[in-house]
């Protein structure tokens, strides 16, 4: 018989939300927080179910202190971003807040994003300066403002009138390093090395970072909240911004099944909608440590530029995607070996290493 459009719609629309059904089904109900190859996961407590709070390898002492406070009742963002906070007062983390590496003028500029589940509000800050926790800046942004993102001047300005206190960012050891980048961008340049000698001897590195902190939080009814902050691309460009304000890139929730995080090569990330896309993978039923090997190689199919290709064909820069689903089961994955993550569950917090999708 023929089928008029009309009836047509209806039935391919009644047929997606069966399959919708079955998955959100499927996330809810598997016991398997990963796939049978990964039991070495499972044994360290994988299996858990209840609050549970996630981030990156840096953020152990985040991963505590955002625990503590959920099981004191306090909202899982506004403990997740006091978590994060930790970190972004350590000069010593060269990726995060105060003693961040600076842009290539020197400047550090700072971006975070942060997302409430219960409410799905967000708000975000980027290329903020003289301001230490732009993560909190972020949350003001989602509380006292309708708008998500405020960047720039007007961004600090906006922290400014909230009562943040204004401070120089660039820490001495930050400095140097900065002062080492510049004399050896070009031999035919004015600037001198008086550590020429170091550096051929090995023992002057300049350090460079992609790095950043994600953290994501989940109570034991569910309710989620997650946050990412950086200091972003050592020596970048003035005015870049990677993944981390960006919602649904650098990190993502919804409240209804999960949420995600990234550090790593911000490009690839935004390029992907990474956090976004490993949310819709577990609302699809994956578990979270396979939601982001499938983005992960998302990244890897779609990237082909040349000077971002190795020997293989592969990508040669390194992203890492941290999850955690609705009920408290969580995982991570790296494009590269040597990633890391912390967790803090039932079981105690601690740093594992990262599944990886290739392995050398």
């Amino acid at each position: 018989m023929p089928i008029d459009r009309r009836s047509l719609l209806t039935s391919s629309a009644a047929a997606f939300g069966l399959a919708s059904l079955g998955a959100r089904a499927r996330a809810a109900d598997d016991p398997r927080p990963f796939t049978a190859a990964q039991d070495d996961y499972v044994a360290q407590g994988h299996a858990h179910r209840g609050a549970c709070v996630i981030a990156s390898g840096n953020g152990v002492a985040a991963v505590d202190r955002a625990m503590e406070l959920i099981r004191a009742g306090t909202d899982p963002l506004d403990a997740v971003v006091a978590g994060v906070g930790i970190v972004e007062a350590d000069p010593n983390d060269m990726s995060v807040g105060y003693g961040g590496l600076p842009n290539e003028d020197g400047v550090v500029q700072l971006d975070s994003s942060v997302m409430h589940g219960p409410t799905h509000r967000a708000g975000s800050v980027g290329c903020i300066e003289d301001i230490m926790h732009p993560s909190q800046v972020a949350l003001l942004v989602l509380k006292r403002t309708d708008h998500v993102m405020i960047v720039g001047e007007g961004a600090k300005r906006f922290a400014l009138a909230h009562g943040f206190p204004e401070q120089n960012l660039l820490t001495d050891q930050a400095r140097a390093a900065w002062l080492r980048w510049k004399t050896r961008l070009s031999p035919d340049d004015d600037w001198l090395d008086p550590d020429q000698q170091l550096q051929t001897e090995g023992q002057l590195e300049i350090p460079y970072t992609t790095g950043t902190i994600h953290a994501s939080g989940v109570t034991a009814a569910g309710d989620i909240g997650c946050v990412t902050t950086t200091s972003g691309l050592s020596w970048k460009i003035p005015g870049r911004v990677g993944d981390s304000p960006i919602v649904g890139a650098g990190m993502y929730c919804d409240n209804a099944f999960g949420s995600a995080g990234a550090t790593g090569r911000g490009e690839a990330v935004i390029q992907s909608c990474g956090a976004f896309s490993i949310v819709r993978e577990l609302e699809n039923g994956l578990a979270p440590t396979d939601a982001c090997l499938a983005v992960l190689k998302r990244i890897a199919d779609r990237t082909r530029r040349p000077h971002l290709l190795n020997e293989k064909g592969e990508p040669n820069f390194n992203v890492s995607f941290y999850a955690v689903r609705k009920d408290g089961a969580w995982g991570s994955a790296s494009m590269r070996p040597g990633g890391s993550f912390a967790v803090h569950d039932s079981a105690g917090s601690r740093r594992i290493q990262c599944v990886s999708l290739f392995q050398n």
